[in-house]
């Protein structure tokens, strides 16, 4: 994979500076005047920065990203990841970390079979493959391919809206996500959530992006959080969240699994940048618990279950008009 060492002439560098191990914000799902955008790499470079992002990935429609556009923009603080909208007839999806110039067949369907045969393009060169906007309100918006040729589902997309950035179109994917978690999940291959801005416009990027761990600030080590579903979505840079479970003095987060030996766990949940709403805890049997947001906009809401009575736990954060601004994949117990 090109992630892992090399960077091209021309193309914007595999690895930023960073901060080593730790937590980064980014937009996987942006669209320049090269497609059908209406801002120049440079532009949304400088936009992304403003809004709080480490990393964002150029996704044009159907296109690869063209040599000398994105190289100049990334600097050394920014990381560019490489990408493409797979613009179907039945759904849009995300390759990520695909290799420069790489353009991924577009020309499928759900019912010709050719879907594994398109995404392993992606998978071939460690790339990620993301289902986008799952229930968008246009023709070949909504999803129709079979989700286990993906890694990852897009549950919170925000172009429509931008002002009001989370509807029922993001509402009827969360429930569909997260319906389909505990069965995923026993079958060992579990799809994480991502959230996007899909900027098409100016005001739209970083609304909202997804929060990674990764190792360091490279292309590889982004793919690989999102693919271990070690992220949360974030409705914008002022909203931070922290979310584990533990027993004994062991805890895990998002994305994690934590092994209990049939012993109490407790869930715990920090919240900032939130100053009113509801938050909730859910497994595999739904919602299980819910509370307000701390007074001011910080605080902790904390929990205990068992892996008897939970399979996983996730959360999510709410305004008081039941808007989303915050939601975490889960943490495994076993």
């Amino acid at each position: 994979m090109r992630g892992s060492t090399l960077s091209i002439p021309g193309f914007p560098p595999v690895r930023a500076r960073g901060r080593g191990a730790g937590w980064y914000r980014g937009d996987c799902h942006v669209h320049s005047v090269h497609s059908d955008g209406e801002l120049t790499p440079g532009e949304l470079a400088h936009r992304a920065r403003t809004a709080g992002l480490d990393f964002i990935a150029t996704t044009e429609h159907n296109a690869a990203a063209a040599p000398g556009v994105w190289e100049q923009p990334a600097g050394d603080d920014l990381l560019i990841v490489l990408g493409e909208e797979v613009t179907t007839k039945t759904g849009h999806w995300l390759a990520l970390g695909i290799e420069p110039g790489q353009v991924v067949d577009w020309n499928h369907q759900a019912d010709d079979g050719l879907i594994d045969e398109c995404t392993d393009q992606v998978h071939g060169v460690g790339g990620l493959c993301v289902a986008a906007h799952p229930h968008a309100p246009y023709p070949s918006g909504d999803f129709m391919f079979p989700l286990q040729s993906f890694d990852a589902v897009e549950v919170w997309n925000g172009l429509w809206n931008s002002d009001r950035p989370w509807n029922a179109d993001n509402e009827a994917t969360l429930a569909e996500w997260g319906r389909s978690l505990a069965a995923d999940i026993r079958a060992g291959a579990w799809r994480s959530a991502v959230g996007n801005s899909d900027t098409h416009l100016e005001g739209q990027i970083g609304v909202p992006h997804t929060v990674v761990f990764a190792e360091e600030l490279s292309t590889r080590a982004i793919l690989a959080g999102l693919r271990a579903g070690r992220c949360w979505i974030a409705g914008s840079r002022e909203v931070d969240v922290s979310f584990t479970a533990a027993v004994d003095g062991r805890g895990a987060g998002v994305g994690e699994r934590l092994s209990t030996h049939g012993r109490q766990v407790g869930v715990r949940a920090e919240i900032r940048g939130v100053p009113s709403g509801a938050v909730s805890f859910h497994t595999d049997r739904g919602m299980v618990h819910g509370g307000s947001v701390p007074a001011g906009g910080a605080g902790v809401v904390e929990w205990h279950t068992s892996v008897r009575d939970s399979a996983f736990v996730r959360l999510e954060v709410r305004r008081a008009d039941g808007h989303v601004v915050a939601l975490t994949n889960p943490v495994i117990l076993v």
